[in-house]
């Protein structure tokens, strides 16, 4: 039962990263390091969940559940913010405006 939360939640940690490579490739870094983020990130879920469930608690639905959701957390942490178009730079925080 494992070794099947184990492939499972890897395959969705991957499906999950190749999504968001389609979709964000912009904002993201190299297609390799999403994907392997992804798959890590779904494989601690998955022993997260399992752990946090605890021993006669094999719901597999739960630990996929829980595999997708730290592997959204962690590509989120990969994302860079979206580029300006068309603005001015903005002032530093304190700066005084001129008057002249």
């Amino acid at each position: 039962m494992v070794l099947m939360e184990a492939l499972g939640s890897g395959l969705l940690g991957l499906a999950l990263a190749g999504a968001a490579v389609r979709v964000l490739a912009k904002r993201l870094p190299s297609t390799r390091i999403v994907l392997v983020s992804g798959v890590v990130g779904a494989l601690f879920g998955a022993y997260l969940t399992h752990t946090a469930l605890g021993p006669g608690h094999n719901t597999l639905l739960a630990t996929f559940l829980g595999s997708v959701g730290v592997s959204a957390v962690v590509l989120s942490l990969l994302l860079r913010p979206a580029a300006r178009s068309g603005r001015s730079p903005r002032r530093a925080p304190l700066s005084v405006a001129s008057r002249g």
